[in-house]
């Protein structure tokens, strides 16, 4: 798209700052809503500058790995709405089809008392969704041991092992460390911490995680657990979906989850595993 009475090339900020501008005017005239596909630039910025995204009223990223069938549409920009909304769609033969119950299909395959498997409650946006978590830890084979992040913060795995390793007393020192999210998901929100620790000492001791368990939580570089927010809404889901225990940090408050779930308080890390 691009106006021949501007003097510039097409896909230049000025072609589309005056192309989006007139579609804007008349969408407004015709109450009609236009959706724009805009190019992203190499620093993830809309358009150059961000000057389509300056200008829309909204601004949606569908966002997905190569490898994944899932595909989120998260809203960054909203002048008449919550931005806190995310849609979860899989890729099938028929194109984009809904996933109405995420949590479940994440955690189909999961089977039994697993080692280095456990489940978190995260937020994606608004919408509270089960993950699984997997852990591997091995002997090093190179002389300094390898951290391996597919769908975590590299940098909150390296923190996980240092406080494991300190306040805990976890030998991690020559082991490689591989942890990944199912489902090719990724988690930003600390409150995945405490779920990335249990997978990680559960495959160094090579005992299983109780499958029944989810475990939600930030980890202090003391070792100590901090509380997270929207906790009713965790809980509850885990309860929704069948689980019957949930490893809290102790001082997140007075929390009302829903019946047939147990809280399981812990003040520190070493406590909780």
């Amino acid at each position: 798209v691009c106006l021949p009475e501007l003097n510039t090339a097409p896909g230049s900020i000025t072609q589309v700052r005056e192309c989006t501008l007139r579609l804007m005017h008349w969408a407004k005239l015709s109450g009609v809503p236009i959706f724009i596909t805009g190019h992203v630039t190499k620093e993830g910025a809309i358009a150059g500058p961000r000057v389509l995204e300056h200008i829309v009223d909204a601004v949606l990223y569908l966002e997905g790995e190569a490898f994944s069938a899932y595909r989120l549409l998260r809203c960054v920009k909203n002048r008449f709405g919550s931005t806190n909304e995310v849609g979860i769609f899989e890729m099938k033969s028929q194109g984009l089809v809904e996933v109405e119950n995420p949590s479940q299909v994440l955690l189909s395959q999961r089977w039994g008392e697993a080692i280095g498997s456990t489940v978190v409650p995260t937020l994606e946006g608004s919408r509270p969704l089960l993950v699984e978590i997997q852990a591997l830890t091995n002997p090093t084979s190179f002389g300094l041991p390898r951290r391996t992040a597919n769908g975590v913060d590299f940098g909150r795995l390296l923190l996980i092992a240092a406080v494991l390793t300190r306040r805990v007393g976890l030998r991690l020192g020559n082991q490689d460390i591989i942890v990944n999210v199912t489902g090719g998901l990724k988690i930003g929100e600390p409150a995945a911490d405490l779920g990335i620790a249990l997978a990680i000492a559960s495959s160094a001791r090579d005992t299983g995680v109780d499958p029944q368990l989810v475990a939600v939580g930030e980890v202090g570089l003391s070792g100590e657990l901090r509380a997270v927010s929207q906790l009713d809404r965790r809980i509850n889901e885990a309860a929704r979906l069948g689980f019957k225990r949930c490893l809290v940090p102790k001082i997140s408050g007075k929390v009302s989850p829903a019946k047939g779930i147990e809280l399981i308080p812990a003040s520190t890390l070493r406590e909780a595993i």
